[in-house]
């Protein structure tokens, strides 16, 4: 068996996105790849995010999200939303806001917009559904950004476990 869990997870196939999020008094951003279709109707998202995060408790507060998604060529952007958590984090880019404010980046092939209908908790994570009220697809001839391709920006791998062992006190 693959003892190596994170490079073992880096195969599922997802992409890499920008979720965005707005209350009255700020916006924010960060970088995703837990994000997939659920639903055909009403159209649904999931997005998983960290409730801990940021971002998190602003998308309480509003109950809406936007979702880039990041072109090939725009690892930087991933890395920047990944690692930034200022306020002034949104200043270099092209944005427009969409549904309640929720930036959406311009130069993303394509975006969703989403309204909050659940929010489940999901181990270490909260898992989010939102139903798609608005998209555009901003360039066809451009390939989305997979998660495979971004090595280990996100420092995800110290987060898995060692071993596929399922209580915390096989793993001590």
């Amino acid at each position: 068996m693959n003892s190596d869990v994170a490079e073992l997870f880096r195969k599922i196939s997802v992409g890499v996105y920008i979720v965005g999020v707005a209350s009255p008094e700020e916006q924010h951003a960060f970088t995703a790849s837990w994000i997939m279709p659920v639903s055909f109707n009403p159209l649904l998202l999931a997005l998983s995010i960290n409730p801990h995060h940021r971002s998190y408790s602003i998308l309480k507060g509003s109950p809406q999200f936007s979702v880039s998604v990041l072109g090939e060529d725009q690892i930087d952007l991933a890395a920047h939303f990944g690692l930034s958590n200022s306020e002034k984090q949104l200043d270099p880019f092209k944005i427009e806001n969409g549904l309640g404010g929720c930036p959406i980046f311009k130069e993303a092939l394509a975006f969703f917009e989403c309204r909050v209908t659940h929010d489940f908790l999901a181990g270490d994570h909260r898992l989010i559904l939102g139903e798609v009220v608005d998209g555009r697809l901003n360039d066809p001839s451009r390939s989305p950004l997979l998660y495979q391709s971004t090595g280990d920006l996100d420092r995800a791998s110290a987060f898995y476990p060692k071993d596929f062992r399922t209580s915390d006190e096989e793993q001590r």
